[in-house]
């Protein structure tokens, strides 16, 4: 029979790390995208500083439109509104956990959307080299994941 004193503590520790993995997972998506959207506001620094990807939204515009490359050119301000629009909406919703499973079903959505682009415009390093791919799994497992195995129905929303 095991005591308290001779038990090994991973049980406790792997089901304590599995019920805030995905409030960590939600946090780290959240922070990932409104890091994108902030740099394109130049929060990060002026275009061409270290680690900043845009510095502003005309050097983002133009990304847009390289992201893009297979639709036409006058789209490229548009997209750039929506995906800013978008990523901003979902950074925010998956820091606050509202409606966390649609959150991270859009989240895959986008992510997906990101990929394909980069992929058809750049090749698939592009989206590697981002993560894109990794932060669109983690997305999916966020969406598909039920934590917890406690009675209430309640506790099955992420």
């Amino acid at each position: 029979m095991k005591t308290p004193f001779n038990s090994s503590p991973a049980p406790f520790i792997e089901g304590a790390l599995g019920r805030i993995a995905p409030t960590i997972l939600r946090w780290a998506l959240g922070a990932t995208l409104l890091s994108a959207v902030a740099d394109r506001f130049g929060l990060w620094g002026p275009p061409g500083g270290t680690n900043v990807s845009w510095g502003d939204w005309a050097h983002f515009v133009a990304y847009t439109a390289k992201v893009n490359s297979f639709l036409p050119p006058a789209l490229a301000q548009g997209l750039a509104i929506l995906a800013t629009a978008v990523e901003l909406a979902l950074g925010v919703g998956l820091l606050l956990g509202v409606a966390r499973r649609p959150v991270a079903w859009a989240t895959v959505g986008l992510l997906a959307l990101f990929a394909v682009a980069m992929t058809l415009s750049f090749g698939v390093k592009a989206p590697l080299n981002y993560s894109v791919f990794a932060a669109a799994a983690a997305a999916l497992l966020l969406g598909t994941s039920q934590p917890g195995n406690s009675p209430d129905p309640r506790s099955r929303e992420l």
